[in-house]
């Protein structure tokens, strides 16, 4: 008899706006935990206030984790009451799937379409982004320009959401939540010294491929007020189409230039592999992330324990 070897994977990276009450994330990580995914990672920045967690399973596994998330925000997060450096547009802000092994992205955004119509039952309009949005490719920028405050007396008239949850306006506690599917990125923070958040802005305009610069590049100068520290934060969408030490290296130049110094590059979530290169760690002045936080080593683990363990392994959502 041939043994079914297939093992979808599904990651979720859920980004959710609080990131000051460690307790409340704490609870949000042992919620998703409860649904038999593995929690790769989470992080929480105060200036940002905002949180960041992954997680990883079988593809229904992880749709219930993140719908579960999904209640709980709605009950403990109000966004009239949210201040943070990081554009926004809801309490459960951006929700991409990610097909990770032996999945496609064709089944990744069967996912998202499929959370998303369950967020809506809950009250929360939606919008799709990435593969997810018809046409695919919708951009996040566009979602979120002027934040929660732009989406909350009516639907400006280029963003009407995919599913309105019968509202003329965004949910006036929750906003909206971004529902998408797309490939890894690299989420980073280059932190300089000598430089003002202006200075920063400048940069961050000057790599962004919006403005000409990298292609699949968002960038932000921000200044951290808490930790007292400016930063260029990054989304790179593709790694290896748009090489991460070409774009460290453009941004060390400036810094440079400007008088400045970069102090440290802070990764969010788990590091694709083109930051583990040789030399690359150093280089990009980013401590040493340990096996622990290496997606491709997290995920081969992953897989080997539900083969071993013949957990949900033909999950599969199509």
């Amino acid at each position: 008899m041939t043994i079914d070897t297939v093992v979808p994977v599904l990651e979720a990276v859920p980004n959710i706006s609080e990131g000051r009450d460690l307790g409340l994330i704490r609870e949000m990580v042992g919620l998703i935990e409860e649904h038999d995914v593995e929690v790769l990672d989470w992080s929480a920045d105060a200036d940002h206030n905002r949180a960041v967690i992954t997680f990883i399973g079988a593809p229904l596994s992880v749709e219930r984790a993140s719908l579960e998330l999904a209640s709980f925000v709605a009950d403990h997060i109000d966004l009239r009451n949210h201040r943070g450096v990081h554009p926004r547009v809801g309490a459960l802000d951006v929700l991409p799937f990610v097909p990770l092994h032996d999945l496609s992205m064709a089944e990744a955004v069967v996912s998202a379409r499929r959370v998303g119509e369950e967020i809506e039952l809950r009250g929360v309009p939606v919008f799709y982004y990435g593969e997810a949005s018809v046409p695919p490719g919708r951009g996040l920028a566009s979602l979120r320009r002027g934040g929660f405050e732009a989406l909350i007396e009516r639907w400006p008239p280029d963003r009407q959401p995919d599913r309105s949850a019968g509202c003329a306006a965004a949910h006036p506690r929750l906003g909206v939540t971004c529902v998408g599917a797309r490939r890894v990125l690299l989420a980073w923070n280059v932190f300089v010294d000598g430089l003002s958040v202006t200075d920063a802005q400048v940069i961050a305009s000057s790599i962004r491929e919006a403005r000409g610069g990298f292609q699949g590049l968002r960038a932000l100068g921000l200044g951290l007020v808490g930790a007292g520290r400016v930063q260029v934060s990054m989304n790179l969408e593709d790694t290896l189409r748009t090489c991460p030490l070409e774009v460290f290296d453009t941004i060390a130049r400036e810094v440079a230039r400007l008088g400045g110094e970069v102090v440290e590059t802070e990764v969010i979530g788990m590091v694709p592999d083109t930051l583990v290169l040789p030399d690359s760690v150093g280089r990009l002045k980013l401590p040493d992330p340990g096996p622990a936080r290496i997606l491709s080593q997290r995920v081969a683990a992953h897989v080997a324990a539900r083969r071993t363990g013949r957990t949900e392994t033909s999950d599969r959502t199509v």
